[in-house]
């Protein structure tokens, strides 16, 4: 398969920025975008089989039912009586007949499928060996990270990665005692550092794969017109007007971080979005982050991606519960 007709997947930990970049992929016009299908929560239409797991790792030994319904999704076959029999409410039958009839227009146009999927991040090579996709993997500062988790609530707890034995099969012995140790406590704190952790280790085990593009989330956001250009450019996008607009709107908002009412909004301040963390978080909390994830962080971060302001101040409904 051509590369500028390849599938699509843009992943990342959750919240470490595939909402912000799929969105503005999809603005190309030239891809459907398709909403987390192995995020326990999607939606039927989306995806034909339940997923037992978050950050479920998908490999040839547990992957045939998965596969299948993979191929669904990425042929655009929306799933309308899957979806019809899960209708709730006027909203859930608006989106099914969104997402239905976008995805029946785009397969008509011959669009390129766009997964966005943080939940697959440790099924990458999966993904590239058996769907045949390119991948953008998104990197996150951990401290950002966690803040977002914390502040929202999204804390994945060790033990999902930890009742996977495959995948820890994939992990170094250290990643594993992280999570254990993580998991022997109700410090949410560690819980973060640890999943964090574990998740990146497996894309430092990416970095040989052709496939596989990885950008971190601050580089994106200092100078997006310049990154997201030469995103497109990898991917065979084209980097018209709609696009630079779609960046715009999407890097010149007010706010540094989501409305926990509205956590899927992308209008922020992209440079004010890169330091929101350092006001989330002590002095004494970002040095344990820091001491907890240094053997994975700092293959993408620097000791200067880590300074905190002189003058610090916590503010209270982003700190740390």
């Amino acid at each position: 398969m051509s590369p500028t007709a390849a599938p699509i997947l843009v992943t990342g930990a959750h919240r470490s920025g595939t909402t912000w970049v799929g969105r503005i992929l999809a603005a190309s016009g030239r891809v459907v975008y398709i909403n987390e299908p192995l995020n326990r929560d999607h939606r039927p239409g989306v995806f034909a089989a339940a997923v037992p797991f978050w950050y479920f790792y998908l490999h040839d030994g547990n992957a045939g039912p998965y596969r299948a319904a993979f191929q669904q999704t990425l042929a655009l076959r929306y799933g309308w009586t899957r979806e019809l029999r899960a209708v709730r409410s006027p909203r859930d039958l608006a989106r099914m007949v969104r997402d239905g009839l976008r995805w029946n227009w785009g397969r008509l146009l011959r669009r390129r499928p766009l997964l966005k999927d943080p939940f697959a991040l440790p099924s990458v090579p999966w993904f590239v060996r058996r769907l045949g996709v390119r991948a953008v993997v998104l990197v996150r500062h951990p401290a950002a990270v966690a803040a977002s988790w914390l502040r929202l609530g999204w804390v994945v707890h060790p033990r999902q990665l930890l009742a996977q034995p495959a995948l820890l099969a994939q992990l170094n012995p250290a990643e594993v005692r992280s999570l254990e140790a993580a998991a022997a406590t109700d410090d949410r704190l560690a819980w973060a550092a640890a999943v964090w952790r574990a998740l990146y280790a497996r894309v430092l085990t990416y970095r040989d794969l052709a496939a596989v593009h990885t950008v971190r989330h601050e580089d994106l956001a200092r100078a997006p017109q310049r990154a997201f250009a030469a995103l497109y450019a990898h991917l065979g996008l084209p980097f018209d007007a709609r696009a630079r607009r779609a960046v715009v709107r999407s890097t010149q908002g007010r706010a540094a971080h989501t409305d926990p009412r509205r956590p899927h909004a992308t209008a922020l301040d992209s440079r004010a979005v890169v330091r929101a963390w350092q006001r989330a978080f002590t002095p004494e909390q970002v040095a344990r982050l820091r001491a907890l994830t240094a053997p994975v962080a700092d293959h993408f971060y620097t000791p200067a991606d880590w300074e905190m302001p002189h003058a610090h101040l916590v503010e209270p409904a982003a700190a740390p519960r």
